[in-house]
């Protein structure tokens, strides 16, 4: 059976873990495939809010396997935590329905030292990552002397090399970035004794996959992080050191070309972004106020892994098409629409100016260096009053609501097939 994808079109936090929780209703497999723990999916089911950084959100409904697969980076004291977390929520966490790619690799707490260190050497020049390890972790992976969860299996030939891969990192970390010499033991032996508690669900997870596509299953891939946060094809350097976009979802799962069913872009009905970076329709003062909201709530404008304050802007179509075009987007899942409500006026990007001249489509490029010097073209259309959480269906929309969502579908070439309303896992109208 085709798989779905599930991917994001701005800078990560459209709110996939909703829509990955939704879809995962009638879904055999669900599958993480990059990223780590700096990912963060938020999913509201009643009265009680989940946020997950590692476990797929699909792990809610009971009959789902949940998959992490060896395009991911993974911190086992966090895995353990979410674990822990979903157990005394009475969700089980087993072998049967958790597996870990043999070939993912781990990360270590010396690569979230070395990773703060990093940045805090940078300077004015940070990237605003979230210091948890990832960009170390992928740098280990590239240069072929990463740990990898299948290690884990010889444990004798495993604690030699993770006594080595931290001395390694003391060693950067004094002579590299002046910091103090790290007392190395103890953050081994903790580190050993979390990554040896996932031992019984560690899994030659591609040929799993493989197999279950050969039997008609149907798999729901989710990526982490969004498509402009994507290593080759984001706003760089300014990005994650992952592939966030669809086409992660073949090496990330170890699995080959295969037919895809549906690949469905995330988007707010708004733009955010957290951490450094261009950001052309990037908002200050009072409308960014309302927009972000006051971290009162959990679904404000807030970043699930650090809380902090996300950046705000308008929609941005010169983006988003781009995004839809970089994923074979098949639909749109337009999330947030309800923050919009209250606004006389909206604008919207739909085009930029650089160097006094508009810019072609086929000129475009998401390289930070490029974007900065881009000028936004705005399209102003009508906003409303009415408060949409409590609608289910299209019809029920206010004209200038949908007129709205009828601009972005026209402008980017395909469907809004889903609208959110709310946080909660009902507050969807799903266009038929």
């Amino acid at each position: 059976m085709p798989i779905t994808i599930v991917v994001g079109m701005q800078w990560g936090d459209e709110g996939k873990g909703r829509v990955v929780d939704l879809f995962s209703e009638n879904t055999d497999i669900v599958a993480r495939y990059n990223g780590g723990d700096n990912a963060g999916h938020t999913v509201t089911v009643g009265s009680e809010i989940f946020k997950l950084h590692l476990i797929p959100s699909g792990i809610i409904h009971p009959h789902t396997v949940c998959v992490l697969g060896n395009g991911v980076v993974l911190n086992p004291a966090t895995l353990l935590e979410e674990m822990e977390m979903l157990g005394s929520a009475g969700i089980a966490i087993t072998p049967e329905r958790l597996w870990i790619s043999d070939t993912a690799h781990l990360i270590t707490p010396a690569h979230r030292l070395l990773d703060r260190a990093r940045e805090a050497a940078l300077g004015k020049a940070q990237i605003g990552t979230t210091g948890r390890g990832i960009g170390p972790a992928y740098m280990d992976k590239t240069a072929r002397k990463g740990l990898r969860c299948g290690d884990l299996l010889d444990m004798v030939t495993f604690q030699l090399r993770v006594k080595q891969h931290f001395e390694e990192a003391s060693g950067q970390l004094t002579a590299l970035y002046h910091q103090p010499a790290v007392e190395t033991s103890p953050l081994a032996e903790e580190f050993l004794a979390q990554a040896a508690q996932l031992i019984p669900f560690i899994r030659p997870v591609g040929a799993r996959i493989r197999h279950a596509l050969s039997q008609g299953q149907s798999i729901l891939a989710e990526g982490a992080q969004g498509t402009l946060l994507d290593l080759d094809q984001g706003s760089y350097p300014f990005v994650t050191s992952s592939c966030t976009t669809a086409a992660g979802v073949f090496s990330g799962l170890g699995i080959g070309i295969c037919p895809i069913e549906r690949v469905v872009g995330i988007t707010k009905a708004f733009q955010t972004r957290v951490g450094g970076g261009p950001f052309p329709t990037e908002l200050q003062g009072e409308t960014a106020a309302f927009l972000r909201g006051t971290g009162a709530n959990p679904w404000d404008e807030y970043g699930t892994t650090t809380g902090r304050p996300r950046r705000v802007g308008w929609l941005d179509l010169v983006l988003l098409k781009y995004a839809v075009e970089i994923n074979g987007a098949t639909e749109l899942f337009l999330t947030k629409l309800d923050v919009l409500s209250g606004l006389d006026e909206i604008f919207v990007c739909t085009g930029y100016q650089r160097e006094g001249a508009a810019i072609r489509q086929a000129d475009f490029s998401a390289e930070a260096g490029f974007l900065e010097q881009c000028k936004p073209i705005y399209e102003a259309v009508p906003g409303w009053r009415e408060d949409l959480r409590s609608l289910r269906k299209w019809e029920e929309l206010p004209d200038q609501a949908a007129a709205y969502i009828k601009f972005v579908e026209e402008s980017c070439g395909i469907p809004v097939t889903h609208i959110s309303v709310g946080p909660e896992r009902s507050a969807v109208i799903t266009r038929e």
